[in-house]
């Protein structure tokens, strides 16, 4: 079933299908200072995602492995996607903010967990996995 959502302005705007009814947080360095805090995303395949308003994307590429997405109009975090070769390649993490109904998306688990800041913890029982562990997953040898 499809979803949609929006930047703050409106100026992007996309259909998603994404992988799983659920969305994750990374509490990395690269997401915290990317996003103020944690990034909470959803996994979309490329396939699986329409955009209007594409010329208002702007992108930098943030590691060997990925780039992230805002809109050049209003700021608006977008995504994190994986431009590596491999399985991944091409999977958007869609910020849960821009869908217009994230409680759809339940937080299923959180990633780079060693790298929390002690301000904050989310509640739940999910999976919490180390920078490590999520780098070896991957395998991605560093941040």
């Amino acid at each position: 079933m499809a979803m949609h959502g929006s930047c703050l302005c409106g100026a992007v705007r996309f259909e998603a299908e994404p992988q799983e009814r659920a969305s994750h947080a990374c509490h990395c360095e690269m997401c915290r200072r990317w996003t103020g805090a944690m990034f909470i995303a959803a996994a979309v395949p490329e396939a699986a995602l329409r955009w209007q308003g594409r010329e208002n994307i702007g992108t930098y590429p943030s590691s060997d492995w990925a780039e992230r997405g805002w809109c050049t109009r209003c700021g608006s975090t977008l995504f994190y996607r994986v431009t590596a070769e491999g399985e991944m390649q091409g999977v958007h993490f869609l910020a849960l903010g821009l869908f217009d109904e994230p409680d759809a998306l339940p937080l299923a688990s959180e990633i780079f967990i060693d790298a929390r800041p002690a301000a904050y913890a989310l509640a739940g029982d999910h999976p919490r996995i180390t920078g490590a562990e999520h780098r070896a997953m991957l395998g991605i040898d560093r941040n």
